[in-house]
């Protein structure tokens, strides 16, 4: 799914979409992100002007207090990396109510995610996800060798941004941004 490829993309979706901010947060979960990787989104922020803190957690108990300190430590939005713990269903949620609480957008794997009152969303879209593993499912129903099946990987990613979630933020969304997205949320 590219999950940990697109988290430097996301980032710089997000500070483009909150133009100004000096501080960024990235929720990570400890068993999904490497050192190395968080190295190169706080070096990419760096060359951007941005002071990237990283919180990590390693259970939902730890979610909501690593936003509380995010916000606390000045953070103008958060990048939620890729991990099935802060993009399921769980997770997500209460990273969402926790946000819109604090009033920090938060920046999702899933474009699903900004339809339930996340800032942006951007990656494959889960029911398209679900759909090619549904494909290759039948084939190895049908009698096909799961080591014979090519590897699929998404081809089409989408960005959703959700201005009603930007408002109440405070963000003033920019234009150049907003035409290139996927969709908007009004």
């Amino acid at each position: 799914m590219f999950a940990a490829d697109l988290n430097g993309k996301r980032q710089e979706l997000l500070i483009e979409a909150v133009p100004g901010a000096r501080r960024l947060a990235a929720l990570a979960d400890v068993n999904m992100v490497t050192a190395t990787q968080l190295k190169i989104l706080q070096e990419a922020a760096g060359l951007r002007g941005v002071e990237l803190a990283t919180y990590s957690v390693r259970g939902f108990d730890e979610i909501g207090p690593a936003i509380g300190a995010a916000k606390a430590g000045g953070a103008a939005a958060i990048n939620v990396l890729g991990s099935p713990l802060l993009n399921g269903g769980s997770g997500g949620r209460l990273i969402n109510e926790r946000a819109a609480a604090l009033k920090l957008p938060a920046m999702f794997q899933w474009p699903e995610w900004a339809d339930d009152g996340g800032f942006i969303g951007y990656g494959p879209s889960r029911p398209a996800m679900f759909s090619q593993a549904a494909r290759l499912l039948i084939k190895v129903l049908r009698g096909a060798n799961p080591a014979d099946l090519p590897v699929e990987q998404p081809t089409r990613f989408e960005l959703v941004i959700n201005l009603r979630t930007a408002k109440a933020a405070g963000i003033e969304v920019p234009a150049a941004l907003a035409l290139r997205a996927d969709r908007i949320i009004e």
